[in-house]
């Protein structure tokens, strides 16, 4: 049932009562601070909603969307990760309709022109301090509130606060903790009262256990004693994984739930490396939940975990940030945990956070929080017991606790989580480049006066704004320097105290973002390398993955790869243990061209010293990727990524925006624009279950782009699309040569239409001429130069004749594959229709 405004002429009054009429109607019953919080809003004040985990606080925002939708006025629904704005959009799209509903969160962006809008935070602080109080945020709601002290990303919920005094705001956290400040100050700025609504009231009571038995038996134990699903709390992917695997040897559901498990993931698309563990998991009745699968594969978790389907889901703490994943336990594996500086015990913030999460409101009279006890607790507790049922008495050997990366915790431990106090927030106000720049760049007031004004009235105190303030003009200085800002001479401002002083630099795209802390530096690198070499797209490639934060798993796993591959060369020379160890700790993951990278940022870091805290990493995935001209697939496989499969396609992501966006379209080459394309078409074929799932909503007769026959009446001839037809058949030649330079036969006969002339014996025969004086087939961009390919058209029979140059590091190049692309057949087929006519020397 969705939620529509009323008919006809209405007032706040008749809003109200229609939302009071869907609750009604729903079976939903309010709490008493639910209708207090609701009442609050429709008065029009701003409201700080402090409540436990599971209370309801999201109906309190559907309250809010509801009257802003009402009014004409278009709301904010900010969140701190991708994953929950996947989520609440799905969920809004289903109450308001998916042409009420969109969703931006930097990686996607789903109609973005609507009146109810989900996002991460920082989408809106980037609106805010592009257009200030001209911003058309009528209404912001700001979930998981906490996040304001986060050290990194906590400036993102502050903002807004600082920035749209014509916003009226309804902040939301189970810990937020004092609200005095909050409430004044935005009160201060909105001219609206501000009101805290706070309660301890818990829909489902929880139950608190600490557990002295191993993990698998406690697990076992929950779910036969009807307290599932259970929801594996971890602290890192591979334990996930690893417990994941562990619990397989259990069986949780019976033959009935298995067949309702098979019968729910019939459509489901399991095409990734990962796919068939996720698949072999899901189908025993065990969910795995972490930010390393792929968003298809959390969003299916989510789903059978709200169907009642699976009876554990491994997962880490993204379920702290309200992630929807209906449990009835927590089991907390440990309550130690890496913050990014060491390992300490969980804050208290975060225990209440995940615990919370335990016990469904109208399935649970009763919510399980676990906590396991340190597993060398458990095992010693195992141990003494052991021996004191021994009728020999010998001496217990304890186990140890591990050396690193571990924290001790006790049942008093647990128990002071539970009634402690959540720590005060704190102000995390920094200045980064997208900040000054987006509120430089405003086109109708004075950018450097406002954001004199921003550090004044940030929540930082007085000794940390006047360091804030010596940073801000050492970045000035240094954007102006680095010509991505350019002072107007006064003559040429206009009138008023309140006009701009500066602006963008003309020469840059209309999407420009340096989002990335050294996109400055990428800017004024570019122009150093030689536009006419052959490695000048790789190069760049380099330059912006240098810029991107590393992604640690993909590069240990390219560390693993080159330190097995030296090992046995090492092994085959002779070399003894010590001196090969030595070699090995010598191993980094690749870093091509670091020497120039790391000479033109020490020379960057002395122009710009207001860098010092940032620092360059040169790497190669995208670059290694394009090089070899590998599948997001081939990639996988060969690193074994299959637990990280969304941490790789994160970084190209990431890679893919700077590329887009940042570099400068006069800066890019036909073969960087290639590369472009080659990482958006990764983009979008690996994981497009986002936009499927709303294409759904929309219409329930969607079909997927890949699984979509059109009419062929209506159907443009593939062919006609001449720059498509031409980008397909360059991506399928490249595939045969990639498949023949590995001497995979069958791999490359399949790219062609069936030949009895050309058989597998006849390429392993051509394959040993071609060999014979020459190293390999080259797959560099130098190689798949178009210069190597050349086509011709045969008008008389709809086919191009094409002869592409297989190119070898000697650059002899007195090879090549002669092709007969039928263009008729094409057509039908709706993808080129190619046969291999020859393989040889050039003639």
């Amino acid at each position: 049932m969705q939620l529509t405004p009323p008919s006809g002429t209405f007032t706040s009054d008749d809003v109200l009562n229609q939302f009071l009429d869907y609750l009604i109607d729903s079976g939903v019953e309010m709490y008493d601070h639910q209708e207090e919080a609701v009442l609050e809003l429709f008065a029009g004040s701003n409201v700080i909603l402090n409540t436990p985990t599971g209370s309801g606080k999201s109906l309190v925002a559907l309250a809010l969307h509801y009257q802003s939708l009402c009014a004409g006025k278009t709301s904010y629904y900010t969140v701190p990760i991708k994953a929950l704005a996947n989520e609440k959009f799905l969920s809004l799209c289903a109450t308001f309709g998916p042409d009420k509903v969109g969703m931006i969160t930097g990686d996607a962006t789903v109609n973005p022109d609507a009146p109810i809008i989900c996002c991460t935070a920082e989408i809106v602080s980037n609106l805010a301090l592009r257009e200030g109080s001209e911003a058309k945020v009528d209404d912001v709601i700001m979930d998981e509130f906490h996040y304001y002290s986060d050290h990194e990303r906590g400036v993102a919920w502050q903002l807004p606060l600082l920035t749209l005094p014509q916003s009226r705001f309804l902040l939301m956290s189970a810990t937020i903790g004092d609200t005095a400040f909050f409430q004044k100050e935005i009160t201060t700025l909105t001219k609206k009262e501000t009101v805290l609504v706070q309660s301890d009231q818990r829909p489902v009571p929880l139950e608190f256990v600490y557990s002295e038995i191993p993990l698998t038996e406690q697990v076992t134990e929950l779910v036969e004693k009807n307290k599932a699903p259970v929801y594996l709390v971890h602290f890192a992917q591979r334990a996930c994984a690893e417990s994941a695997q562990a619990l397989l040897s259990s069986n949780f559901c019976s033959k009935e739930e298995k067949h309702q498990i098979a019968e729910a993931l019939q459509e489901a698309n399991f095409r990734s490396p990962y796919g068939k563990e996720v698949s072999k998991l899901l189908r025993h009745g065990i969910g795995i939940h972490h930010a390393g699968l792929l968003p298809k594969y959390r969003l299916l978790v989510e789903k059978l975990t709200q169907q009642g389907l699976l009876k554990v889901v491994c997962g880490t703490d993204t379920l702290g940030v309200g992630v929807n994943v209906p449990i009835r336990s927590v089991l907390f594996t440990q309550l130690c945990k890496y913050d990014g500086t060491g390992t300490k015990i969980l804050s208290v913030r975060d225990f209440k956070q995940i615990a919370g999460r335990a016990g469904r409101r109208g399935f649970d009279d009763i919510g399980y929080v676990v906590a396991q006890a340190p597993a060398h607790v458990i095992e010693n507790i195992r141990l003494e017991a052991k021996a004191a049922a021994s009728a020999k008495k010998k001496k217990v050997v304890k186990k140890k606790p591990p050396e690193k990366g571990f924290v001790s915790w006790s049942k008093e431990t647990f128990a002071k989580l539970q009634t402690a106090d959540p720590e005060p927030l704190v102000s995390s106000f920094k200045l980064r480049h997208n900040l000054m720049l987006n509120v430089l760049s405003r086109t109708n007031e004075d950018g450097c006066r406002e954001l004199k004004r921003l550090i004044e009235a940030s929540h930082e105190t007085e000794a940390s704004k006047k360091k804030i303030r010596r940073h801000a003009r050492s970045m000035f200085m240094a954007l102006v320097r680095g010509k991505v800002l350019t002072i107007t001479p006064p003559a040429e401002r206009g009138e008023g105290e309140n006009v701009p002083k500066v602006k963008l630099h003309v020469d840059l795209q209309d999407d420009f973002t340096m989002n990335q802390a050294l996109g400055l530096y990428l800017i004024e690198t570019i122009p150093l390398l030689d536009a006419e070499a052959p490695d000048y797209a790789l190069n760049v490639l380099s330059l912006i993955e240098a810029i991107l934060e590393n992604p640690v798993a993909v590069l240990r796993a390219q560390v693993n790869e080159i330190k097995s591959e030296l090992i046995n060369e090492l092994k085959a020379e002779g070399m003894d243990y010590d001196q090969r160890m030595d070699k090995l700790d010598e191993v980094t993951h690749p870093m091509p061209g670091k020497d120039f990278i790391y000479d033109t940022f020490n020379e960057f870091n002395v122009k710009h010293p207001w860098i010092e805290s940032e620092n360059i990493r040169p790497k190669s995935i995208a670059r290694e990727m394009f090089v070899d001209y590998m599948s997001f697939e081939d990639y996988i496989r060969k690193y074994k990524l299959e637990r990280s499969e969304a941490i790789l396609l994160r970084h190209l992501s990431e890679g893919y925006k700077v590329l887009s966006q940042t570099v400068p379209p006069a800066l890019k080459t036909e073969e960087l624009l290639e590369a472009e394309r080659y990482l958006k078409e990764h983009l979008t074929s690996v994981d497009s279950s986002l936009i499927d799932e709303w294409e759904t909503m929309k219409d329930p007769d969607y079909v997927r782009p890949e699984d979509r026959e059109v009419a062929p009446e209506r159907e443009r001839p593939i062919t006609q699309d001449k720059k498509k037809f031409a980008r397909l058949l360059h991506h399928q030649i490249f595939t045969a040569v990639k498949y023949l330079s590995a001497d995979n036969i069958a791999g490359f006969m399949d790219v062609f239409e069936p030949s009895d002339e050309w058989t597998a014996a006849r390429i392993d025969e051509q394959l040993d001429a071609y060999y014979d004086g020459r190293q390999l087939i080259r797959l560099d961009p130098e190689a798949r130069n178009q210069k190597h390919t050349h086509t011709e058209t045969l008008d008389d029979t709809r086919q191009l004749r094409i002869n592409q140059t297989l190119c070898d590091p000697d650059e002899r190049n007195d090879w090549s594959l002669t092709l007969l692309v039928d263009l008729q057949k094409s057509d039908e087929k709706k993808e080129p229709v190619i046969h291999l006519e020859n393989l040889g020397p050039v003639v």
